[in-house]
């Protein structure tokens, strides 16, 4: 699984603008206000040759109350889920007794510390740091996250001894299939479901997650694994004070995948946290599946409108296999197992640079890409760039030019052209190379043809 940082410190020091510089996204809401980020955010770091998922924090404070003490809270939480922590204090600002407080929790924690010492820009960096060797954290290491200077080399000295999962071990064999959604949708009734057995004691207690479960087996010759992130625990186990939602198992989980299977509650409109696990699968590029549970109980006089609102709200997710399924009675269940196969088939399917060209040409032909300042952009081949997803790379001139909205045609067009059901396809556009950069006054092509000409002339 994906290794996990922490970033910790007082409020106002940077962390969620470190966040969006390590994630490259600008998830994280940054402003010039302290507490603004009050809840963990989470998302994925690949600047380095080790991925990890970070988690932006809440300011920690002393002896907080009301909604400080909530965000202390969650920040200790995130602590304990990380692997690692990066305490980020201001380099402008100097030691404070709020940063000492932030260094004893972090060595309390006894996880690995990384101290970045942000916001040294247009100083000296031996004196923006020299302050805070005080705090007995290892050396400080200056950053500027508003500028994304130092940040790749803070995930380097942070993740430095961990190498590269490689995702296939004797636990994870097979096509490895995640089960995700929101608490109590159902998730481990309906791996019970698929496995025939109570291989996770199921109960109706939402929120129970922890761990992500792995569970190897074959069916009709196949082998899977399926990944459970509900870790539902025995009943003996479970707290009186219920577990939260592991975002991280889930993100964990995700990447894991090559199949997610996002499970909701008929009985709920799409929410908000459905969305965004979609949003996320999607941006991974994980095949995808969608069953929504409980059918069994929604009367048959309103299940038209509830497919029809389903439908509306999943658009973007509109290439997805939707199943509606009772994990508890097994109906539609069998079905899914056909759908995993076809959409892994899909994510990992090989496409010839002839075929890919071929379909690319009768795409054109069919719909011309635009004018850009009177030139026509033009496409010349396309090859496969990867898969899981599907990549299609496409060479031509012009190609910064190319609308969304055209590159939008192009998936849709490759998605039927190759049976892509259930994956994210992505089209990527590469420029040709001019053969006559860098050279001293190059001929054109109309020149070179026409000297061609002249000494074949000669010749004769």
């Amino acid at each position: 699984m994906l290794p996990v940082v922490a970033l910790i410190g007082r409020p106002n020091v940077g962390k969620s603008t470190l966040f969006n510089a390590m994630t490259q996204t600008r998830d994280a809401l940054v402003a010039d206000l302290p507490g603004l980020t009050r809840d963990r955010q989470y998302g994925f770091a690949r600047r380095t040759e080790v991925p990890c998922i970070v988690v932006d924090t809440g300011g920690l404070v002393e002896n907080a109350e009301a909604i400080a003490g909530l965000m202390v809270a969650q920040t200790e939480r995130a602590i304990e889920e990380a692997d690692r922590l990066i305490v980020v204090v201001d380099g402008r600002a100097g030691v404070t007794p709020q940063d000492q407080f932030v260094a004893q929790l972090a060595r309390r924690s006894g996880k690995p510390i990384v101290l970045a010492v942000n916001k040294t820009e247009g100083f000296d960096q031996d004196v923006a740091v020299a302050d805070f060797h005080q705090l007995g954290l290892g050396e400080p290491l200056p950053i500027a996250a508003v500028h994304d200077q130092g940040v790749i080399s803070l995930l380097e000295t942070t993740l430095a001894g961990l190498t590269p999962d490689p995702q296939d071990g004797p636990e994870m064999t097979g096509i490895k299939v995640a089960i995700i959604g929101r608490p109590n949708v159902g998730k481990s009734t309906l791996i019970n479901r698929l496995l025939g057995e109570d291989r996770m004691v199921a109960f109706d207690e939402p929120g129970t997650t922890r761990d992500a479960v792995l569970v190897p087996f074959e069916r009709d010759g196949e082998r899977y694994t399926l990944i459970d992130t509900a870790g539902v625990r025995r009943r003996s186990r479970v707290e009186e004070a219920v577990e939260k939602f592991s975002v991280i198992k889930t993100l964990q989980a995700i990447e894991s995948a090559h199949v997610v299977v996002v499970v909701m509650d008929a009985h709920d409109s799409v929410a908000e946290q459905d969305a965004s696990l979609l949003g996320t699968v999607l941006e991974q590029g994980r095949a995808l599946i969608l069953a929504v549970n409980k059918w069994d109980n929604i009367p048959m006089e309103q299940r038209d409108l509830i497919r029809g609102q389903l439908v509306q709200r999943l658009q973007f997710a509109d290439f997805a296999p939707l199943h509606f399924i009772s994990a508890r009675h097994g109906s539609g269940v069998g079905e899914l197992f056909a759908s995993v196969r076809k959409v892994y088939a899909a994510a990992m399917r090989d496409m010839s640079t002839p075929e890919l060209t071929r379909v690319l040409e009768a795409a054109i032909e069919s719909h011309q890409p635009p004018l850009v300042s009177g030139r026509r952009i033009k496409l010349r081949y396309a090859h496969q760039g990867g898969r899981n997803p599907p990549v299609v790379v496409i060479h031509g001139n012009q190609i910064d030019h190319v609308p969304d909205a055209y590159r939008r045609y192009l998936v849709n067009v490759y998605r039927k052209a190759f049976d892509l059901t259930g994956t994210p396809v992505r089209v990527a556009f590469r420029g040709e190379e001019n053969p006559y950069a860098g050279k001293k006054n190059p001929l054109t092509p109309r020149q070179v043809r026409k000297r061609k000409r002249l000494i074949q002339r000669n010749k004769r």
